[in-house]
């Protein structure tokens, strides 16, 4: 690596690491090795976070409240199985900016869809239709499409998918605002991916949701590479409603329980939704009467019991975010992600008369992205991130055609991990 300038040695992000910004929480959590014991650099948290150590500890202790307590444990036990909701809103809150009555944590992202658009898409008349980025991932259009299809709509008709400019990667929120001004009659709802699943976007969630309103429909977002990711105000931003999943940033485990944000106004009841025995208040729900006594919070979106063994562990992974907060996760996280940029940088020099063996898709503005790169490779990308695995010891993950991603999590990468994941990418572009 020589000539190459001194932040593009191994030597200086391990002195990174150990004299100047020191991981933030990576003791507590469980990190693959290779063949050798060595920690695997891991890259994938934007995919599947890693297990928090506290995560077996929480389990077992709801296993033992079953186990000792049986039918008590909805009432009695260190976690009432009973408040357990309340548990997870409360940690929750700070992570997406919002009161702990806007949250209810219930489901799977998908269902929580479904859910959200009973109450949040009422088509009629003219204004039908649902406003989303063509390249959303794949199962937010199919609940959007099946939605609409169920309602008696034509999911070809009555969606409207927004891509990017010719020749760019993202969508530009002035092209956003003029589609909603142009055809603002017509749209019922808006339901954006926070931050795109494939480039690692951030789209402008305050100004998109502003105009939305302005036009006369509903704002929702997909959090789910944004909760845990970035710092949300969802309340102040005064979104209608909002979906998210645990596994990811969030570190709650493969298929964890999902969450659902609904903005107090909306929560009185002059809105429709589907309920159920968990929709009603907990003071009269065991009168069984056959007409609902609603709460007024987030809760009363949440239809059925709430799955105490999916929810112990996602307790136990909000906990390290409550003693991290969300300010001192995204200062990390621009810097393992400027590191990042910087290193492809150097590492992929243009010769003379040739073009970079990679670009990052993903854009560059802080105010535009998160603890994720998306990059554009010039061979198979699964096969490059499994050689990168194999021989390297890094863990990505890929996207077809032509993109893997790199996500520094701040939470638990070093700046070793990142130059292990740049360094071990040119080394099997090379080869």
């Amino acid at each position: 690596m020589s000539g190459q300038p001194e932040f593009a040695s191994e030597e200086y992000a391990l002195h990174r690491d150990r004299e100047l910004d020191h991981p933030l929480a990576r003791n507590q959590y469980l990190f693959p090795t290779d063949a050798n014991g060595k920690p695997i650099s891991y890259m994938a948290g934007n995919s599947l976070g890693l297990q928090p150590k506290s995560t077996k500890a929480a389990m077992d202790q709801e296993l033992d409240s079953w186990a000792t307590l049986a039918v008590r444990g909805h009432s009695h036990g260190e976690n009432p199985w009973m408040v357990f909701p309340s548990l997870l809103a409360q940690e929750s809150a700070a992570i997406i900016g919002a009161e702990p009555d806007e949250i209810v944590m219930m489901n799977s992202l998908t269902v929580n869809i479904h859910l959200m658009l009973a109450s949040f898409y009422q088509p009629r008349d003219r204004r039908r239709k649902i406003i989303m980025e063509d390249y959303a991932f794949s199962s937010d259009s199919y609940a959007i499409r099946s939605h609409i299809s169920f309602r008696g709509g034509n999911p070809d008709e009555d969606v409207i998918r927004l891509k990017p400019r010719e020749g760019e990667d993202s969508l530009r929120t002035e092209d956003v605002v003029a589609v909603l001004r142009e055809r603002g009659d017509e749209i019922a709802t808006t339901l954006f991916g926070a931050v795109n699943y494939y480039t690692g976007e951030f789209m402008d969630i305050p100004a998109i949701t502003a105009v939305t309103h302005d036009v006369g429909a509903y704002a929702g977002w997909d959090l789910a590479h944004a909760a845990g990711n970035i710092p949300l105000h969802l309340h102040d931003w005064n979104v209608d409603f909002a979906i998210w999943c645990s596994y990811k940033y969030l570190n709650a485990g493969p298929g964890s329980v999902a969450g659902a944000f609904i903005h107090e106004k909306h929560h009185a009841g002059t809105i429709p939704r589907l309920e159920g025995w968990w929709s009603n208040k907990p003071e009269t729900r065991f009168l069984m009467n056959p007409i609902i006594d609603p709460i007024e919070t987030a809760d009363a979106w949440s239809v059925s019991h709430p799955p105490l063994f999916i929810m112990a562990p996602a307790l136990s992974a909000l906990h390290v975010f409550t003693e991290v907060g969300m300010p001192a996760l995204r200062a990390r996280s621009l810097q393992l992600t400027s590191y990042m940029r910087e290193l492809i940088s150097v590492l992929d020099p243009a010769e003379p008369g040739t073009e970079k063996r990679v670009h990052v898709i993903t854009p560059s503005d802080s105010d535009r992205h998160g603890a994720q790169l998306s990059i554009r490779v010039p061979i198979e990308p699964f096969a490059l991130i499994e050689r990168m695995y194999v021989n390297h010891g890094v863990l990505g993950d890929a996207r077809n055609p032509d993109i893997i991603r790199l996500a520094p999590v701040p939470m638990y990468n070093t700046f070793h991990d990142v130059w292990r994941a740049v360094t071990a990418l040119f080394a099997e572009l090379k080869s």
